[in-house]
């Protein structure tokens, strides 16, 4: 049986449509997956800028000042560098020096933004004392190595080596903070006739909670 040319006119833009419905219909769900996967991704990125963005403000925060000014100093790679402790007094200050390690009055602090935190040891020291040979290895301390400092809340300030230098023992200028940084200096005496200063700088580059064996001996 044949159709008229008027019933074939009309059955062929219907068929058309409803086949162009039916793509559509077709196409649309994959569509619709793609658009959710889009968004999954853009949501995923955002959490991430987010999550650095929270990494980047800790890294700048500065913590605040502990209760009191006590600190220890760890050299992980000199020998007689560990958890030494670390006196507040004037450079001139013999008692600090015997004990441990001395930390220059008006010189800064690692909580600060901006410090010098300056320290000073003795190359020999004297035996059976935290001084003893305490920075006699301080001349092979290079750079990008670790110095750590701990303060009495348990929170350790992480330093990279930067400079090491000889100066004077009457130069005073590297006891000044460098602008927008937070750095510690380590200071002794030179080798084999005491004359001159050597000091070695890092640069705080970040703060952890130290461990609990370390916190507490801090306090001690």
């Amino acid at each position: 049986m044949t159709s008229s040319p008027g019933q074939g006119r009309a059955g062929g833009p219907t068929r058309g449509r409803a086949a162009s419905r039916a793509r559509g219909s077709a196409g649309r769900p994959r569509y619709d997956r793609l658009l959710l996967v889009f968004a999954g991704v853009a949501l995923v990125l955002v959490s991430v800028g987010l999550v650095f963005a929270d990494v980047r403000e800790a890294g700048n925060t500065v913590p605040a000042a502990p209760k009191d000014r006590d600190m220890t100093l760890t050299v992980p790679s000199m020998k007689r560098v560990k958890d030494v402790p670390v006196y507040g007094g004037p450079v001139e200050d013999e008692t600090a020096l015997h004990n441990g390690t001395l930390h220059v009055d008006d010189t800064g602090f690692p909580w600060e933004r901006e410090a010098n935190v300056y320290i000073a040891g003795h190359r020999l020291g004297y035996p059976r004392t935290e001084s003893f040979l305490v920075f006699w290895d301080l001349n092979e301390l290079k750079r990008g190595r670790r110095v750590l400092l701990t303060d009495s809340e348990g929170i350790r300030y992480v330093y990279k080596v930067f400079d090491r230098r000889i100066v004077g023992p009457d130069e005073v200028s590297v006891k000044k903070p460098i602008e927008g940084k937070n750095i510690v200096s380590l200071q002794t005496c030179t080798l084999p006739d005491y004359k001159e200063r050597l000091v070695v700088q890092a640069e705080l580059v970040k703060t952890t909670k130290a461990p609990v064996e370390q916190a507490s001996s801090s306090r001690l």
